[in-house]
């Protein structure tokens, strides 16, 4: 493992070039009080650049663009909404390699991973440009033939959307983009450590012909501040959140006030299954994914792995195997494979969850310490034996730590990983079609990964149950959460 500090030539440039003010109704502005943050390369620990920090002030600026612009945007012809992402997809592809490069220097995932998030985010725009034409309705006759039951969906008006720091563009363009199919208008607030991507997003989809005010977009280090106010208002009719359980929790008890329609995608601690008749190459290979995507910081990331007796020791040493060759670095580099975490306070968490495992008895297979030097770097690890109460066994890890509990009994071990408040994903390996049926059914979790290791596409329903959120993103189902059902009784026939 080696950690370079080379600085990449291009990317005083690529910083250069991304927007760092608010924009609303259209037009790029300062704060109202000229107040500006830093944003930090984690591989370093320094400054990129500075952004607007919004006030209040400009929330609510915002939120009347967003206002003003809806009733025109609703009205506006669906396949000219479907016109606007397309030409957005096209736009981003074109500039793949400098909107990775901007990812990677903010978030500090590898080239590698961010040029996957750039082509899955702008799956989303390509995929909801086609459901804004295929919005529908019904047409009935009444039980009794005395009248008719015509139904429609309609936007649901101005929505607040919150997107976090670990996908900072992709979790942009899920929810942007069936906003702008179904025409809603927007107001959306990226996390304060990754700005630039949305800001990019944001001059990309001007660029695309969308009308102003449509989509606004308001950078600020201190998010409660920033959007209670927005939330309390009366003006927006719809809130999309990704984060925490416990910053969903908030926003969800201040939306009752003027109940607003929520989604909500919420925090995970997901099982990961290895059964003995499992194909253990493909085992270890989904595992990789589903841990080490992102370094670990993803909500869908295995956290839990749970490995049957008879095949424990082979797993973990293979798992240890391929995490101890990855190689750790700063992002900008194609050779590197991990990169740091996104903070000194993630690091910090990541650092005492591995020491309280190994203090309840836990063994350091690879890894299990933090890089010397610059950044938030922390070893790939693996974890056998740790016991089921550690602390990593309840919370998520967030990071590239694979901790490894074995099992002999299939409903026990069911139990074990529906024992938590977490529903988010979940992962078996099996080649028992009937337990890989029975076993699927049985895991408390919106999604699972059967046999393979990652489950997200911008075609499928993206959600969990429980303490993991409310509503699907992507999807046919997506653009239902920003539609409305109207119901119009016709009589007199």
């Amino acid at each position: 493992m080696t950690i370079s500090l080379h600085q990449h030539p291009r990317e005083a440039t690529v910083v250069d070039a991304a927007p760092k003010q608010l924009f609303i109704g259209g037009a790029w502005r300062p704060a109202t009080d000229e107040r500006s943050y830093e944003v930090e390369d984690p591989s370093t620990g320094r400054a990129l650049c500075s952004v607007a920090d919004a006030s209040p002030a400009d929330g609510l600026a915002a939120l009347a663009a967003a206002s003003e612009a809806q009733e025109s945007w609703a009205k506006h012809p669906p396949r000219e909404r479907g016109e606007i992402l397309r030409r957005a997809y096209e736009l981003i592809m074109s500039r793949h390699e400098d909107l990775a490069l901007l990812m990677t220097l903010e978030m500090g995932k590898p080239l590698t991973e961010s040029r996957g998030e750039i082509t899955y985010a702008a799956e989303f725009f390509r995929w909801f440009a086609e459901e804004a034409v295929r919005i529908g309705g019904d047409y009935a006759v009444a039980p009794n033939g005395s009248g008719r039951f015509l139904v429609m969906r309609l936007p649901v008006g101005p929505a607040l959307l919150i997107t976090p720091w670990n996908f900072p563009m992709a979790m942009g363009t899920r929810k942007i983009g069936p906003a702008i199919a179904a025409g809603c208008t927007s107001v959306i607030k990226p996390a304060h450590q990754t700005p630039l991507s949305m800001l990019a997003l944001a001059g990309i989809l001007q660029e695309a012909g969308l009308p102003d005010g449509v989509l606004n977009v308001v950078t600020s280090r201190s998010a409660g501040r920033l959007m209670e106010p927005m939330i309390r208002d009366g003006r927006a009719r719809k809130l999309s959140f990704t984060g925490s359980t416990a910053v969903g929790r908030k926003l969800i008890e201040q939306s009752a006030e003027q109940v607003l329609r929520v989604s909500m995608e919420l925090g995970g601690n997901a099982p990961f299954l290895v059964f003995p008749d499992a194909d253990l190459d493909a085992a270890v290979e989904g595992a990789m994914l589903a841990k080490m995507r992102n370094g670990g910081e993803a909500c869908t990331a295995a956290n839990r792995f749970y490995v049957h007796a008879d095949v424990a020791g082979e797993f973990s040493q293979r798992l240890a195997e391929r995490m101890s060759g990855l190689r750790v670095g700063r992002g900008v580099s194609d050779e590197v494979q991990v990169g740091p975490l996104i903070d000194d306070a993630q690091l910090g968490k990541v650092r005492d969850l591995v020491a309280d495992a190994v203090q309840q008895g836990a063994e350091v297979v690879t890894g299990g310490s933090a890089e010397d030097g610059d950044g938030y770097f922390y070893r790939p690890t693996v974890l056998s034996g740790v016991p089921l109460q550690a602390r990593m066994s309840r919370e998520e890890i967030f990071g590239p730590v694979a901790p490894i509990t074995t099992f002999t009994d299939e409903q026990a071990v069911i139990a074990q990983a529906n024992d938590t408040e977490y529903g988010l994903v979940s992962y078996l390996y099996t080649r028992d079609l009937q337990r890989a049926l029975r076993v699927s059914e049985a895991l408390e979790s919106g999604m699972v990964g059967l046999n393979q290791g990652i489950v997200s596409n911008p075609a499928a329903p993206f959600g969990g149950v429980k303490h993991s959120g409310l509503g699907r993103e992507g999807g046919k189902v997506g653009i239902e959460e920003f539609l409305e059902t109207k119901y119009i009784a016709v009589g007199g026939l």
